[in-house]
């Protein structure tokens, strides 16, 4: 089981770089079918030319984007689930299995968790149920963990998300996704902290390429091990074009201005 598991993670991670650009596409679950999300097979066949290693869906979804022409990319089956029409959006609940992920060939499978919801310990006997399961196929898992709650004043503080990436490496996950805490300095204590691979959320759109450009190189510099960004990604005017130059970032060492310029834009 455990070669299962690393042949796996080497196809969700560069090989060479030890790092990954995942694409999160569940979003149609949680608000509907935003812009990006109709055509997903269009939209998926741009995330994959532009290099990413892996895009991140819903169980229902491959069977409209991983069949036929185009070229292929690694699967992430998420497995929690909630939507903005319910009174508690953050109380997420298991959708799917990971059996069901295994069946479909996933690479890996990723479970949502907001540390401080009134649901929180619904969530954490979630993620714990399926990182044993997991650990019983081979399967990596992903923890989507974030610091949302009544409680919770600042979900982007470095002592919150530091918290955050460890409850999801003691309980099992092998790659842990949180909040970027805003500079390198902070951030890098997030990874220090952690055992295992952590990559960054892409939070609300942004108000330009730049600002995601930036965001990504420094969670780099800081140790990071790569991104888990949707529609900062995917309903970019450019999808295919922006992750050649997230791509440069992640696995060839680009610097700000080479990503920036690639882009065509200007740094401030």
């Amino acid at each position: 089981m455990m070669l299962g598991k690393a042949i796996r993670l080497e196809r969700m991670f560069n090989r060479n770089t030890g790092r990954t650009i995942v694409v999160p596409m569940d979003h149609g679950v949680s608000v509907g079918p935003i812009y990006g999300l109709v055509d997903l097979k269009g939209t998926v066949n741009q995330i994959a030319e532009g290099g990413a290693n892996a895009v991140l869906m819903h169980k229902g979804l491959p069977r409209c984007t991983h069949r036929g022409a185009g070229r292929d990319i690694g699967l992430i089956i998420h497995l929690s689930a909630s939507t903005s029409l319910c009174p508690t959006p953050n109380a997420k609940t298991l959708v799917g299995s990971v059996e069901d992920a295994l069946k479909l060939g996933a690479d890996a499978v990723s479970v949502h968790v907001n540390l401080g919801d009134e649901t929180e310990r619904h969530m954490l006997h979630s993620l714990g149920e399926v990182t044993s399961k997991a650990a019983e196929w081979g399967m990596p898992v992903l923890a989507m963990m974030y610091a949302r709650g009544p409680q919770i004043e600042n979900e982007f503080a470095p002592e919150m998300v530091r918290h955050c990436a460890r409850v999801g490496e003691e309980l099992g996950a092998d790659v842990v996704k949180v909040a970027y805490t805003g500079d390198v300095e902070s951030y890098a204590t997030v990874v220090e902290s952690c055992c295992i691979p952590v990559v960054i959320a892409g939070g609300p759109k942004l108000d330009n390429t730049t600002d995601l450009l930036r965001m990504v190189h420094d969670s780099i510099q800081a140790g990071g091990a790569g991104l888990s960004v949707g529609r900062n990604v995917f309903q970019h005017r450019d999808v295919s074009r922006l992750l050649k130059a997230l791509n440069g970032i992640v696995h060839q060492d680009w610097d700000l201005d080479q990503a920036v310029e690639f882009m065509g834009e200007k740094l401030d």
